[in-house]
């Protein structure tokens, strides 16, 4: 029997059973994920958490062994804990992470629903891969704006169609564009950027590394130290302004802060950028002339963000696009995402998918997610956040589902001595990962091809049926079933379930949706959610069929039994047209205090922060023998299914591999599939090298994802290669405490001792009482 299926990297057909299981493509997927081939070999892989264990011995989290016992043992211990918390902001509900796709399945929901209505708990806010973006673009556009800026953008084929330029700092990476929260049922962006340089688009990469541009697309490397984007931004703003060709008229009418914004960059000379960035200044005033006389996009990667001072090469982009005065034309302005996620650009729906549905916290604590160490080592202690001040809670408990803090957070030993700090650790896991080591209590959960759900992303061809492909490993449960046993034991099980079972939500929710596609037909307000579509003038009466070309109406959505014995439903109403801040173009004030494009914000300005002021501004990087990028891994998300054929394949000698400059490896006498030790002040592992003219001098390349193996200390903290034992736990600034993972400034030298085996992948010691 084949069954119908979803992951974050995409939609696929699954076939056979255990060991048997196959994996393929969805048919009528122009361009499926690489990533499809880690599923059918991580399906079954020795390191599922087959039971329930509870951590023994006395060397502390991480380095324990495990009993294994019955569900109502591990239950009843995890009940006992959570009722023993002597205040409920003592509960720290993590699960941050992507865990499995699913709209109901979805871990972080399942633990905020369960947490909140035993009485509460401290949250986190924002996340890893967007700290900075999620608090600093609010300032400049509007709440709103920020929202259409993140989470849509222009479109592709608008871009395909219209624009001439793209300079991208940071560049558009083609393994990103796989990704999309929930999944993405046809991949289309490669279609889309080939159809662009038919038409003759020409497009720049800004980046340290070549290949953050595919090499299959084209376009122009400009190599930059990392680090020193803004300075390059501003410098092109220095020329526009000194040779006549910035919108003096966009930036006075339409922005705030331009007057500021033009003396700041006076002595902003692209002789001064190339002095701070390597980039030659001639290039960059021949850049400038070619934006000035072009029709633009400037786009900026989520990975810029992800440094020291990461809100300014936001800040710094955004004024460059207005100093163009091309924002909210078709193809022109400003963009955020492009090749660091494959829904930005992507399309759009006018409506939203059912969600479990979450009750008020009653806890007011939180962090940013990037404080959990902090969170955990610092209790009563203060931290800066988005103008206010906050303290951080006694933490006793942590519960974790669906996420794995040590793939995604920064300085590894140091959340390890945060993980040794609370009275107990509760993690759900269908693998032994590094943070179901540094747990109490481990609790086996179902993986995407053991339970039931629907799939569907942001802005999504389809809504796929996600059936069960095989039945639980071992006793592993899904955490539904597990928390509902808990609130049972708690005394709310009926409040938590409302009395309805897996399957009955599934049919709850697409319901819920077909009733909200009848409400929406003929209302025009539905306008709001098509940012950009024109459709805000919309008359009274509007028929959502007229508005949107082919939108079936809802009476033509099957129901739910016939959808899901056929397994898909091309989704109605999408729309892929859309212009960002077209709009506000047209005249409809942003939601920003003044209605306009701040490029100086009385609001930040007014908090008083040192480390990010209320205007774009170029903090230099500090010095460094080598700068080793930490990007996304072309072969798996984030750490999930490392074990997976793709991801395995690219190891050398089973570490994950490095890429440095050949100067620098031949400088420091390392060859193509040596072994190396990297080191800095914060920690080391073991890596293996491919020398690689793709890395600027100076710059080296090392994925995130390989799981932590802290086995060998003596000769590494991680003889993996894990980067986040190399990065700093710091945040981008008291504005936004966004993650700064991206950068780490290492020395490297090469290992010519005896390779030691991995342990990551090896279940710990389990007894059986």
């Amino acid at each position: 029997m084949t069954v119908t299926s979803s992951s974050h990297w995409g939609a696929f057909r699954v076939s056979g059973t255990g060991q048997g299981l196959r994996v393929s493509a969805r048919p009528g997927d122009p361009d499926p994920s690489p990533l499809l081939g880690n599923i059918a070999s991580a399906h079954r892989h020795r390191s599922r958490v087959a039971r329930p264990a509870l951590r023994r011995g006395g060397a502390g989290r991480g380095y324990d062994s495990f009993e294994e016992v019955s569900w109502e043992t591990a239950l009843d211990v995890v009940a006992e804990a959570i009722d023993g918390v002597s205040s409920r902001n003592g509960i720290f509900g993590g699960s941050y992470g992507w865990g499995s796709a699913g709209r109901f399945h979805h871990a972080q929901s399942q633990l905020h629903r369960f947490l909140a209505m035993g009485g509460g708990y401290t949250g986190s806010r924002n996340s890893y891969s967007l700290g900075a973006s999620l608090v600093t673009f609010p300032h400049l556009v509007g709440p709103r704006g920020a929202q259409q800026l993140i989470r849509a953008g222009t479109d592709w084929p608008v871009i395909a169609q219209n624009t001439d330029l793209i300079v991208a700092f940071g560049g558009i990476r083609t393994a990103n564009t796989y990704v999309t929260p929930g999944g993405r049922a046809a991949h289309d962006f490669r279609g889309h950027i080939r159809a662009a340089f038919a038409r003759g688009l020409q497009l720049v990469s800004v980046s340290p590394l070549r290949d953050d541009l595919s090499p299959e697309l084209g376009g122009q490397w400009l190599p930059i130290r990392p680090g020193t984007d803004v300075a390059v931004m501003l410098a092109l703003i220095h020329l526009l302004i000194r040779e006549g060709l910035a919108d003096l008229e966009f930036l006075a009418d339409r922005t705030v802060g331009s007057q500021r914004l033009i003396a700041d960059v006076r002595d902003k000379t692209p002789q001064w950028a190339g002095r701070e960035s390597g980039v030659p200044a001639a290039f960059i005033e021949e850049l400038a002339r070619r934006m000035a006389s072009s029709r633009t996009l400037v786009t900026v990667s989520w990975s810029l963000q992800r440094a020291p001072h990461g809100e300014q090469p936001l800040w710094a982009g955004l004024a460059l696009a207005a100093a163009l005065g091309q924002i909210g034309l078709p193809g022109g302005g400003f963009g955020h995402g492009y090749g660091s996620m494959g829904d930005v650009g992507g399309g759009s729906l006018p409506y939203a998918f059912p969600a479990f549905p979450q009750p008020r916290n009653p806890v007011p604590d939180f962090i940013p997610c990037a404080l959990i160490s902090d969170l955990l080592l610092h209790p009563g202690e203060q931290f800066d956040y988005a103008g206010k001040r906050y303290r951080f809670p006694d933490i006793e408990l942590v519960y974790w589902a669906g996420g794995n803090p040590f793939h995604h957070h920064q300085d590894l030993n140091r959340l390890r001595s945060a993980f040794a700090k609370p009275r107990t650790v509760v993690v759900h896991e269908p693998y032994w990962t590094a943070t179901a080591r540094h747990a109490d209590v481990v609790l086996p959960v179902t993986t995407t091809l053991e339970r039931e759900d629907l799939g569907v992303g942001r802005g999504d061809t389809h809504l796929i049926a996600m059936r069960a492909a095989d039945t639980p490993y071992g006793e592993a449960r899904d955490e539904y079933d597990i928390f509902t046993a808990l609130a049972h034991r708690l005394g709310y099980r009926e409040a938590f379930t409302e009395g309805r079972t897996t399957q009955q939500w599934l049919r709850y929710f697409y319901e819920q949706w077909q009733t909200s596609l009848a409400e929406a037909v003929s209302r025009p307000a539905l306008a709001e959610a098509v940012p950009g579509s024109g459709l805000a003038e919309a008359v009274p009466g509007f028929a959502l069929a007229e508005a949107v070309p082919g939108f079936a109406l809802a009476e033509a959505v099957p129901g739910f039994d016939e959808f899901w014995a056929q397994g898909e439903l091309e989704l109605p109403g999408r729309r892929a047209d859309t212009v960002l801040f077209a709009d506000f173009r047209a005249g409809r004030a942003l939601d920003t205090p003044s209605g306009r494009i701040e490029i100086f914000s009385e609001t930040v300005a007014g908090f008083g922060y040192d480390d990010c002021p209320g205007f774009p501004t170029y903090f230099p990087p500090e010095p460094a023998p080598i700068v080793l990028v930490c990007n996304q891994p072309a072969t798996r998300l984030h750490s999930q299914q490392d074990m997976g054929d793709v991801s395995q394949a690219s190891k050398i000698r089973g570490r994950e591999p490095l890429r440095m400059n050949p100067g620098d490896a031949r400088e420091r006498g390392i060859a193509d599939g040596d072994i190396v030790r990297v080191h800095n002040a914060v920690g080391s592992l073991l890596a293996g090298v491919t020398v690689s003219d793709n890395c600027s001098p100076g710059v080296a390349q090392l994925s995130t994802g390989a799981w932590f193996d802290p086995s060998r200390p003596d000769l590494a903290d991680c003889v993996h290669g894990n980067p986040n034992v190399l990065t700093t736990d710091a945040g981008t600034s008291r504005l936004s405490q966004g993650s700064t993972g991206q950068l780490a400034r290492v020395e490297i030298s090469r290992y010519d001792g005896s390779v030691p085996p991995l342990t990551a992948y090896d279940p710990p010691l389990l007894e059986t009482p």
